[in-house]
């Protein structure tokens, strides 16, 4: 839990209240309970009978943040229009519930929260995160984004898995089709955006496979699967550029050290797929002149490892005979 109170959290869920919250639901308190929210609204307060249905079966579906907070907390009046603000600029990727320890002070007490305001986030009808005090905006947006980075359905992750597999086994027009799915249903999945961009890579579409990156938000290019997707059009790009690869074959044979024909021959062959013959032409000019082109060759082998994924055969054997060379 972020700020003051992160262990008593964590001893207090996994004892009394995940108790509490196996069997029945605790006793309402006499207060009584605020209006009943509209269906699909990202913000509303609760009671201590409505917190398993508002909370926790609720976070079922997504994240829910819970603030404790009271009429008297003045730090709570300041926290609580920015948790407002910044879960409603997330559009239903997360939601918030507030509950005031005056009228309801018995969640509070079984969680251990000795001081307002408090935040507890709950995903999946667990309590996993949370923090204590008046954060700042930034502070606050950090918090969810964390809170839901990455977030995607179990159906959806097995999807992008699938059409993963389909890319790498040469299926790039079934990759693409189930990628396109995806970004159906959700628009904004990096995951998928950079599958379609290297599926248009695969069929040498290079035009549709920029225009696809450039969908990408600013703040997201750095996104691993956007990265590696730039790294592969890059890729193809440059081999687009060379000529036949038995040119290079041919000038390496007259002189095996003109580096600057490996380094293209590389280039091209990884083109074509054959990654395990492109990546041991650099390593091998790795391994008679590190220096050349200013490190040249490594830095190639590092934009072939970023656009082969870090799990590819060829991204672990080239990594293995790289670190026997750095390390010899």
């Amino acid at each position: 839990m972020s700020g003051n109170g992160g262990a008593k959290f964590g001893a207090s869920f996994g004892g009394s209240y995940g108790g509490s919250f196996g069997g029945a639901a605790p006793q309402a308190a006499p207060a009584p309970a605020p209006a009943a929210a509209a269906p699909g609204e990202l913000i509303k307060d609760t009671t201590t009978r409505d917190f398993v249905k508002d909370v926790l079966e609720e976070s079922k579906k997504q994240p829910v943040l819970v603030d404790f907070w009271a009429t008297w907390c003045g730090p709570c009046k300041q926290l609580t229009p920015v948790l407002e603000k910044v879960v409603q600029s997330f559009k239903g990727k997360v939601k918030l519930v507030k509950m005031d320890i005056d009228k309801h002070p018995e969640i509070a007490g079984q969680l251990g929260i000795q001081s307002i305001p408090a935040v507890i986030a709950f995903d999946k009808g667990q309590g996993i995160d949370g923090f204590m005090g008046a954060l700042p905006e930034s502070q606050v947006k950090a918090f969810i984004d964390k809170l839901v980075g990455g977030k995607v359905s179990p159906d959806i992750a097995e999807i992008l898995a699938a059409a993963d597999a389909a890319l790498v086994e040469g299926d790039a027009a079934g990759a693409a089709q189930v990628y396109a799915q995806v970004l159906g249903a959700e628009p904004e999945n990096l995951h998928a955006l950079a599958g379609l961009a290297r599926c248009a890579v695969e069929t040498g579409d290079l035009d549709q496979a920029r225009a696809i990156l450039e969908q990408v938000p600013a703040d997201k290019v750095n996104d691993k699967a956007v990265v590696a997707a730039r790294a592969a059009l890059d890729l193809a790009a440059q081999a687009a550029d060379l000529g036949p690869i038995h040119e290079f074959e041919h000038k390496l044979a007259q002189n095996p050290a003109d580096h600057q024909a490996r380094f293209d021959l590389a280039v091209a062959l990884n083109g074509q797929g054959r990654r395990d013959e492109a990546a041991d032409h650099l390593l091998e000019i790795f391994k008679r002149d590190r220096t050349w082109n200013e490190d040249g060759a490594r830095k190639q082998l590092v934009q072939f490892f970023e656009a082969w994924g870090p799990m590819d055969e060829a991204t672990l054997a080239g990594r293995r005979k790289l670190s026997s060379l750095l390390f010899r």
